[in-house]
């Protein structure tokens, strides 16, 4: 994709500009841009029609977080991606991409359901699932809580505990994983996470001692 070094570029840019910390900025953007290259891998011999929207898939995954309400008003930050896109990709294209950001995040899919993207309909649960599967990762959580709620990192850690505990479950209650492989992804990445957690009590223990 020839946009792509633009496109984080813009990341880090606008990451800047919002004061967006570490958690929500060009990293998080870069592990959400390979993990939907690896669900779209898997499913694009099941939807080959996926071939032709790799772009829009990409795009999406990279901007998801530049009109973040926890960092910025979500119409400007729509605005500017589209400002930034305009000369890059058609309209109807910049369109999609701004339908799937807008629409994707667990809170609008827990209060509106899946809105429907007719033929854009599986790039939108690529880049969906592909952030679902970015949130197994307590370090982010910490990050987030220390750097915007400026805690300290043990009530952090607790924080991000609780809010695992609580937010897994109920990513599996609400069977917001689709796809086969990110259905088994997330289990693994579930396990890593919780070593994780007891990796951080047994170190703050031991440092403790």
């Amino acid at each position: 994709m020839r946009i792509l070094p633009e496109l984080f570029r813009f990341v880090s840019l606008t990451q800047r500009l919002y004061n967006i910390d570490e958690s929500h900025g060009l990293t998080h953007s870069m592990d959400v841009f390979l993990k939907a290259d690896e669900i779209y891998r898997h499913e694009v011999s099941n939807y080959q029609y996926l071939e032709k929207q790799k772009h829009i898939i990409d795009t999406a995954a990279i901007t998801h977080d530049l009109c973040d309400i926890k960092y910025m008003n979500k119409a400007e930050g729509i605005s500017r991606i589209r400002y930034f896109l305009n000369d890059k990709l058609p309209l109807d294209d910049i369109d999609t991409v701004t339908d799937i950001i807008s629409k994707m995040s667990y809170s609008y899919v827990r209060e509106f359901g899946y809105p429907n993207l007719k033929n854009y309909q599986m790039a939108y649960h690529i880049v969906r699932e592909a952030d679902l599967l970015a949130a197994y990762n307590i370090d982010r959580s910490i990050i987030y809580d220390m750097e915007v709620n400026k805690l300290d990192f043990n009530i952090a850690l607790k924080n991000s505990e609780e809010l695992f505990e609580r937010r897994m479950g109920k990513y599996r209650e609400d069977n917001l994983f689709i796809t086969d492989y990110s259905k088994g992804l997330s289990r693994r990445l579930e396990k890593e996470c919780i070593e994780r957690i007891d990796s951080w009590k047994r170190a703050i223990k031991l440092k403790e001692i």
